[in-house]
């Protein structure tokens, strides 16, 4: 006698599936199926699993996924809780602007959290950061630098079943964040290595931890984001602001780049749009154009 039970995946351990189910965490194989389809359950599927009355399982069906993101990959990404460092390594606007293209692209949404903004001793510096990102406040994303702050944001919006993952640079305080948020984690930390001003990967694989009716993943660091896959001329449309004001352009389609009565270059003009913002599209078409991730990022 076998009956059948859905779950989520929270963790992928020497070919196991550990499935959160509403009996609890079942330890199980996928069957063969998988490998005919050509399909690898990921952590965040939703999937079904078959169950005897010896209590032998097996995952039999993979439900319909919203996406699937990174490597190792996370599937079914509801949110995006980007960790970008105020020091150690560095802020950096460009990174930033690379991680929220990207994840725009994948039409996922994204809270930024600043970390280790207590490290700065010069006050002037960190003014300076959080005035660069009042301008993402401005154009619509949510900023943090408080942990508590942080957590009771995460207990209004994560919703049952929805997964917020942590994404940002290695070093950025992904896991010691995490920590923090729920202190009976312990995930690993590491060093920041001094020469290459990034951090080591600490987090080796993938997993969800519980939050309220949802769950949180925490994934390896990435020092670099490829975007050649995009399209070049859809870039314009993972730029939040550029979307919104190319409906005043003279032509439909515009890149911004040398067209006549652009209201994007006309927005740079008058300091509505950062010239970063616009700097950092530039610098990204290029790279998409030579297809290839520039050198100093990697």
């Amino acid at each position: 006698m076998t009956r059948l039970a859905k779950g989520t995946v929270i963790s992928l351990i020497a070919g196991f599936y550990d499935v959160k189910t509403d009996e609890g965490v079942i330890r199980t194989r996928a069957r063969g199926v998988f490998r005919q389809k050509k399909q690898k359950p990921a952590v965040g599927d939703r999937v079904e699993i078959q169950i005897n009355d010896q209590g032998t399982s097996y995952l039999v069906k993979l439900l319909p996924r919203i996406n699937r993101i990174g490597r190792p990959a996370v599937a079914n990404v509801s949110h995006v809780l980007l960790v970008i460092s105020a020091v150690q390594p560095d802020f950096s606007v460009q990174l930033l602007d690379r991680f929220l293209t990207f994840f725009d692209w994948q039409k996922v949404n994204v809270t930024i959290y600043i970390s280790k903004a207590d490290l700065i001793r010069d006050s002037s510096k960190l003014s300076a950061i959080k005035k660069e990102l009042s301008y993402y406040q401005k154009i619509g994303y949510a900023v943090f630098d408080n942990d508590q702050e942080l957590a009771a944001a995460l207990n209004q919006n994560i919703a049952k079943d929805d997964i917020w993952t942590l994404a940002g640079q290695s070093g950025a305080g992904k896991s010691t964040l995490l920590n923090k948020l729920k202190k009976d984690i312990n995930q690993k930390t590491g060093e920041i290595s001094s020469v290459l001003n990034r951090g080591k990967h600490t987090t080796r694989k993938v997993d969800l931890f519980n939050w309220g009716d949802g769950f949180i993943a925490d994934t390896p660091g990435f020092s670099a984001i490829d975007l050649t896959p995009i399209k070049v001329n859809e870039l314009k449309d993972y730029f939040v602001e550029f979307k919104k004001a190319s409906s005043k352009c003279k032509f439909r389609g515009c890149q911004h780049l040398h067209e006549p009565k652009c209201e994007v270059k006309r927005l740079v003009e008058e300091k509505e749009i950062i010239k970063s913002r616009y700097d950092n599209y530039l610098g990204m078409r290029k790279e998409i154009e030579d297809g290839r991730i520039p050198e100093y990022l990697k």
